[in-house]
């Protein structure tokens, strides 16, 4: 009998994909097989910054050199796309006290939804605890250097897409 795939999924709108978003992806590769970084097309009526082609693309750029890790976008629920791409868990980062009640909400109707997926937390490194993705976009939007929060291509579109750089 042959082992099952252990396969992740790491939801996210990822506008943009932080430093901190990949170090949760970078600790994911050693523990599963695949780790499959699934940007939301749907974002609950919360407007984003880049198109889902636009997140996509940097995610792709920002995880090239990644081991076991490939970047889908998905629409609808996510435990239909979990089941869909085969994989037994969900893993989400978790920066501080606020984003529990939250992702626990969330993984608590996950489960309701789906019994049989599992929703993993990780604490983010200390590093980041304090980085969003909103937190970027208003440091960029203010001016501000974004080198240590972003990868250097994704600062680039930053610019780009605010200052027409």
């Amino acid at each position: 009998m042959y082992a099952q795939q252990k396969i992740v999924v790491y939801p996210g709108t990822f506008d943009p994909v932080t430093l901190g978003h990949l170090d949760i992806v970078e600790r994911a590769i050693p523990i599963f097989d695949r780790v499959i970084i699934a940007v939301a097309k749907d974002t609950g009526g919360k407007p984003t910054l880049f198109s889902i082609e636009e997140r996509t693309q940097m995610l792709l750029e920002a995880t090239k050199n990644y081991p076991k890790t490939e970047v889908h976008s998905f629409s609808g629920l996510l435990t239909e796309y979990v089941k869909k791409v085969g994989a037994c868990s969900i893993i989400r980062g978790l920066r501080a006290i606020s984003d529990f009640e939250h992702e626990f909400q969330m993984a608590s109707i996950n489960k309701r939804l789906n019994p049989s997926i599992e929703t993993l937390f990780m604490m983010t490194n200390e590093s980041y605890f304090f980085l969003s993705s909103s937190v970027v976009k208003e440091i960029a939007a203010l001016g501000g250097n974004l080198q240590g929060f972003v990868p250097e291509w994704v600062e680039k579109q930053i610019k780009k897409k605010l200052m027409g750089e």
